[in-house]
């Protein structure tokens, strides 16, 4: 009997199994919960195809609504999970997303990109790009979902992701920043949380924890086997001939990093390049000391995970900054 058990081919411990049949397992992430009402914040959510043939779907959000008529800010949301592991349907992810949305009052839709290794980088950010055009197809009020033509306000629209999340946060801002490219609405702006950015050359903290450094070195060159280099503008946006952040496709930033995250570093590099890259925007940063990377969906009824939500809803409920 043991002979019919799949052959492993190789393990990325902690995210995956791969067999030689071509299954892969995943361990993490994969306790989902489906889409609903939530009984504790009174947010509904429910999951939309956005392209069938690539299995390319995205989890709605929508908040109490005090009229039928009522708009609200948009937030096109991408999950973590180093581009391999989680998805929109993760408890984690399901439970952090209905706690955002009613504290912000926002609608979000949530993407479910594909991931990792069967389909590495730049799967991720062409399905989250596409999903993203999906989503401004509602501006004129006449696209297929309801809930977009009739409570999106296309007028305030944001980005924001976690670790890898954030990665496709940037890309994609930088993509519509673009002018051939004609997104069709402007981005108001993107919130980076514990962003994954990184290097092949070690900075501030980083190898001071050696272990943690070395599987962080090795997951760009697994999940994006094409572009393997630590220093590819997509990691490494500050990377020597990296296009210009100028370029950033949105009227506001926000970068949030933890004290112990071995990621941290990065989120600050990017804070103070972009801060002075000449990008006509306002950027802002906000440190969560004694916590670790994407510590909030580990523990969301934390003080600290709780004042993170906090952060992010104000973030959203801004107006668009002055351009001087």
């Amino acid at each position: 009997m043991e002979s019919s058990k799949p052959e492993l081919d190789y393990e990325f411990l902690p995210y995956v199994r791969v067999y030689k049949d071509g299954h892969v397992e995943r361990l993490l992430g994969t306790d989902t919960i489906p889409a609903s009402l939530d009984s504790r914040t009174g947010v509904s959510s429910k999951d939309v195809p956005i392209i069938q043939e690539s299995a390319i779907s995205a989890r709605l959000y929508l908040p109490n609504l005090i009229s039928a008529t009522q708009k609200l800010p948009l937030l096109v949301y991408f999950h973590g999970g180093g581009f391999c592991v989680v998805s929109t349907s993760t408890s984690m992810c399901h439970h952090y997303l209905n706690s955002l949305v009613a504290e912000a009052n926002i609608v979000a839709v949530s993407v479910d990109y594909r991931r990792a290794p069967e389909h590495p980088l730049p799967t991720a950010y062409e399905d989250s790009w596409a999903a993203l055009q999906w989503v401004v197809s509602h501006s004129n009020g006449e696209g297929h979902e309801s809930w977009l033509n009739s409570h999106a306000d296309f007028s305030r629209v944001f980005l924001a992701g976690d670790s890898a999340g954030a990665n496709i946060a940037h890309n994609i801002a930088m993509l519509a920043g673009r002018p051939e490219v004609g997104l069709g609405v402007g981005l108001l702006g993107v919130a980076l949380v514990h962003p994954y950015f990184w290097g092949s050359q070690s900075i501030g903290s980083e190898a001071t924890d050696p272990e943690r450094k070395a599987f962080v070195d090795r997951l760009w060159p697994y999940v994006c086997p094409s572009m393997p280099d630590n220093d590819d503008p997509h990691i490494n946006p500050v990377a020597a001939g990296a296009p210009s952040l100028l370029g950033l496709g949105c009227f506001r930033v926000l970068v949030c990093v933890a004290e112990k995250d071995v990621l941290r570093d990065r989120g600050w590099l990017y804070y103070e390049s972009l801060a002075r890259s000449g990008w006509v925007g306002v950027v802002e940063i906000t440190e969560t000391e004694g916590e670790d990377h994407v510590f909030h969906l580990y523990n969301p009824t934390c003080e600290n995970a709780k004042d993170l939500i906090k952060r992010l809803a104000s973030f959203f409920n801004r107006d668009k900054p002055p351009i001087l």
